[in-house]
């Protein structure tokens, strides 16, 4: 991993929608400190990241992106706009929770969702993650009857990968590696009309 054992690092979610929020719960449930960001001024959604919690910080998207670790939930639509703010993403992660549904393939030049996104962030290591569950369902504590839930990471980068692995398991979810971008991120991605065979399966794994 790039970043130094004694460094701790730093999250953001760019997104404040449902699926933004729901993933700053999870933060919040376990007291890690992140950053919310829109294209908006944090003034304007501060009480809704004060009424998640305290370790919920309200930033303008120039901060958020400082971030080392950075959950892309915007539109998918929104993307390139959020890729633009920085010329480089070198050293970055980004955890892309978007998905492409009713964007046509060709848009994306017949490429996987992800692979796209990727491209975008020049220099950046992307996973996709977290996108195959709907917010009510990440909203929720991952702890079910025993279990874990699961949630599905794909990447091109083994080592952003295990890196988001690990956060994952500190949130409290089952986190399982799918391969790559053009192979697993096929499995929790939306594509034109059609979704990956994963997305929407709430899952959990028992120890």
């Amino acid at each position: 991993m790039s970043k130094s054992e004694n460094k701790v690092a730093t999250y953001a979610i760019i997104g404040f929608g449902n699926i933004g929020q729901a993933l700053a719960k999870a933060f919040a449930r376990k007291g890690i400190e992140i950053s919310v960001a829109t294209t908006r001024d944090p003034e304007s959604f501060a009480s809704a990241a004060a009424a998640i919690g305290p370790t919920i910080m309200p930033s303008t998207l120039a901060e958020a992106v400082n971030a080392d670790i950075i959950f892309l939930a915007v539109r998918y639509e929104s993307h390139p706009d959020v890729a633009r703010v920085l010329p480089n993403w070198q050293g970055k992660t980004i955890v892309d929770v978007t998905n492409a549904y009713g964007v046509p393939p060709e848009k994306m030049r017949g490429q996987p969702s992800a692979k796209f996104v990727a491209q975008a962030f020049n220099g950046g290591k992307l996973v996709k993650g977290f996108n195959h569950l709907v917010a009510d369902i990440i909203d929720q504590d991952p702890a079910v009857h025993g279990g874990r839930r699961v949630v599905f990471l794909a990447s091109d980068d083994d080592g952003a990968a295990a890196e988001i692995a690990a956060l994952a398991e500190n949130l409290g979810f089952a986190p399982i590696k799918l391969g790559g971008l053009s192979e697993g991120g096929l499995l929790v991605q939306a594509h034109g009309k059609s979704w990956g065979q994963l997305i929407f399966k709430d899952l959990v794994m028992f120890d």
